[in-house]
């Protein structure tokens, strides 16, 4: 049974792969994406092919629901996804299975004996008909931070970015203003509505409104000019570019 992964973090990635390796002895890892734009060109090219994909329900340039709008499927598939928000059951329709991350092993063999039990592949129909009514992720409207004995809430639409620096992590607004931050950057991706903030890095979360331009670099990385001006080189890590490019396109 051949496999694609789609899956935006490499470590999550690459984790499922290494699972599905061994504990699978007749399943074979084809390939791997990480984004809407990456799954369409992968599915769309003649030489590939997969039985099975397991997919990522938020990804680097939007939700996998996207792909079923663009592509028609014939691989059986299994959602996997961190957000409990979202309407699990209505992944069911067709052989579609999900999984809640972190993924269990126990409940990975299950998704994986539904598979071979299951003929056919996705019912698109009554998959996006299910879609219809499913909920939608609630991301963050605001953050609140502490000045002295001041409690500032900051609304989601007015942070420019989040990025760490000498142990804290902090938040960047339009104005201009610095505060720190509890949270760390991983709680804050997760709290974060993925078509509009992108992680460039382990180190920064950029806004898609405070970019102003982009320099390639020498060694493939990419420059970002930020507004307003960060305290630090905002710069994309090389495996995260092609995501950046196709989330910023």
């Amino acid at each position: 049974m051949k496999a694609l992964i789609v899956e935006d973090e490499k470590m999550a990635r690459d984790n499922l792969a290494r699972t599905l390796t061994s504990s699978f002895p007749d399943i074979e890892v084809v390939g791997t994406a990480s984004s809407v734009a990456g799954t369409l060109a992968w599915l769309r090219d003649p030489a590939h092919s997969a039985d099975v994909i397991f997919m990522d329900v938020e990804l680097s340039d939007g939700d996998c629901f996207e792909i079923f709008r663009q592509e028609r499927i014939t691989a059986k598939v299994i959602m996997t996804t961190a957000y409990d928000s979202y309407a699990v059951k209505a992944f069911e329709a067709g052989s579609v299975d999900y999984l809640l991350k972190p993924i269990d092993p126990a409940a990975l063999h299950r998704a994986v004996d539904r598979c071979r039990e299951r003929s056919g592949g996705v019912d698109v129909d009554a998959l996006m008909q299910a879609l219809g009514r499913r909920e939608q992720p609630e991301y963050k409207e605001r953050f609140v931070v502490s000045v002295g004995e001041r409690i500032i809430p900051v609304k989601t639409s007015d942070i420019a970015y989040f990025y760490s620096k000498d142990k804290y992590n902090y938040l960047a607004d339009t104005s201009g203003a610095h505060y720190i931050v509890d949270a760390s950057l991983d709680t804050i991706a997760a709290e974060l509505d993925p078509r509009k903030f992108f992680r460039i890095s382990r180190g920064c979360i950029v806004s898609m409104p405070a970019i102003r331009s982009v320099t390639r670099q020498f060694g493939g990385r990419l420059r970002i000019d930020a507004e307003p001006g960060p305290p630090f080189e905002m710069t994309v890590a090389r495996a995260r570019v092609d995501d950046f490019l196709a989330w910023l396109g």
